[in-house]
């Protein structure tokens, strides 16, 4: 029984299980996003949360605490430097994750996990729908105002010949259908 049991133990000892998750949080740093089982990308996210939370402050102390975590010296420049920078009105939540397909080999179930901030399709489309919509109505209030626009918009139209097809068939004078 695993009453009160919050950690997943990921089939690994307790040295290797914190050396995986280092390692996965440097390359999340590094790359913004990974690809792992869905397992890990829940633990990995439950380990990073923190780190991410200590980068908006730069500090010696929290530098030293988040490095006695990921033992990488260039993970905690861009840890304190870009990402920290970019989460500071963020009160939390700093990754996402979404599941793929399973694997092949073993029928894993995949995730990927990501930094909110840094994913460029959803950042875009949030910019966009911030934006002030007009309505525009099909009518329009004078006549003056379509033919503005519609000088404005015309391009000369280049013609092209028609395309003539090609005729392999020769008529057939006795009546009779031609199979060619």
């Amino acid at each position: 029984m695993r009453h009160g049991d919050k950690i997943k133990n990921l089939g690994r000892t307790a040295s290797h299980r914190r050396a995986l998750l280092s390692n996965m949080a440097c390359q999340l740093i590094k790359h913004k996003r990974i690809v792992t089982t869905l397992t890990k990308a829940k633990s990995l996210r439950v380990y990073i949360e923190p780190l991410v939370t200590r980068s908006k402050e730069d500090s010696m102390n929290n530098r030293r605490v988040v490095f006695s975590y990921l033992q990488d010296k260039e993970a905690i420049k861009e840890l304190f430097g870009v990402i920290g920078d970019k989460v500071a009105s963020r009160p939390g939540g700093y990754t996402r994750i979404i599941k793929l397909p399973r694997r092949m080999g073993d029928a894993a179930d995949m995730a990927m996990i990501e930094l909110v901030d840094f994913n460029e399709i959803y950042t875009k489309e949030a910019k966009d729908a911030g934006a002030k919509k007009t309505r525009r109505s099909r009518r329009s209030g004078t006549a003056a105002a379509p033919k503005k626009a519609e000088a404005a918009t015309t391009a000369p139209v280049i013609e092209e010949a028609p395309a003539v097809p090609e005729v392999n068939e020769t008529p057939a004078t006795d009546g009779t259908e031609n199979n060619a």
